[in-house]
């Protein structure tokens, strides 16, 4: 069952955060699914600019409607990830979307307001949802390329002016993560500080946190063991999701991990059957693997489990 993320949100605040996970490809979409269910989470599926132009966007909304009359017990949103105005403008037209996010944390203050606020009134008058975000973070991932000298928190004084003047309805905001797989180096970690201020100048706002992949250092090993050359990957904490959720955090973006799965999978099953020509060997490996991945990430989340409750709450 389709759903907005406002509706998730609604059942998470404050308890736990929801896994947003973005999918290029049949494998991740069924993995996805097998593993949100064997947990019994809800969860927020991620399209973003890249995936659109990989497979062509008809191809990824004709798996998820797939996967949505297979799996039918599941509840999730359909999510737009790190759009810009012409892709989130497009996504609300199709009409297939029950969420957006636009992102124009790049621009300066005034015109990250004004972007938002068109694709905010655009969304809004359809009955779609849109994420906004305020800061920006480091590192890479697809078309979002920021040094890390140009990362900057989010003020959680503009925070709250930000949210009131563009009537977004959830702010990905900027407490120390970053994209990719090379998020920290030393002791750094999360602002928890920064995250405090922001909830007590926005109470009972749902917050989000992008750049978010734990990057299990066992995935690193077996990668570079395999012939990958990960060295000094380092992730955030998975331990510290729920201590964020308490926070206002109800959504978590995770995408690097999916990533690392797909890669040692494939490298190891090659390494040790370079025999392999046949794409379902490896194919049926990682949807399992992956499963397993999503299944043990909900844990971590605190989402593992709220199937019934979140059921229960949209009648």
């Amino acid at each position: 069952m389709i759903v907005t993320t406002k509706k998730l949100f609604e059942a998470a605040y404050g308890k736990y955060a929801i896994g947003a996970y973005n999918i290029n490809n049949l494998e991740q979409t069924i993995g996805l699914f097998r593993g949100n269910l064997r947990s019994q989470a809800p969860f927020i599926i991620q399209i973003s600019k890249g995936a659109r132009a990989y497979s062509d966007k008809v191809f990824l909304e004709g798996l998820i409607r797939s996967a949505d009359e297979v799996f039918p017990e599941a509840i999730f949103a359909v999510h737009l990830d790190h759009g810009d105005e012409e892709t989130a403008m497009d996504c609300i037209e199709s009409g297939f979307y029950s969420s957006v996010m636009i992102d124009a944390s790049h621009e300066d203050f005034e015109t990250n307001i004004a972007i938002t606020r068109r694709v905010v009134d655009a969304a809004h008058a359809r009955g779609i949802v849109v994420e906004a975000e305020l800061g920006q973070l480091g590192g890479v991932e697809e078309h979002v390329q920021v040094a890390e000298a140009d990362a900057k928190l989010t003020d959680p004084k503009q925070a709250r002016e930000f949210v009131e003047r563009t009537g977004c309805d959830s702010l990905a905001v900027a407490i120390g993560t970053s994209h990719g797989a090379f998020k920290f180096s030393g002791t750094q970690s999360l602002h928890f500080d920064v995250l405090a201020d922001i909830q007590k100048e926005l109470p009972g706002f749902p917050l989000v946190l992008h750049g978010t992949s734990s990057v299990p250092q066992d995935e690193v090993a077996r990668i570079n063991a395999a012939g990958g050359k990960l060295e000094g990957a380092k992730g955030v904490d998975a331990s510290q999701f729920k201590q964020a959720a308490k926070l206002g955090v109800t959504k978590i973006n995770i995408d690097t991990d999916g990533r690392l799965v797909w890669t040692r999978v494939h490298r190891e099953v090659f390494r040790d059957h370079p025999e392999v020509f046949d794409l379902r060997n490896p194919g049926k490996i990682f949807i399992e693997e992956y499963a397993k991945y999503i299944a043990e990430k909900n844990a971590y989340l605190g989402s593992a489990g709220q199937l019934p409750a979140v059921r229960a709450l949209l009648g």
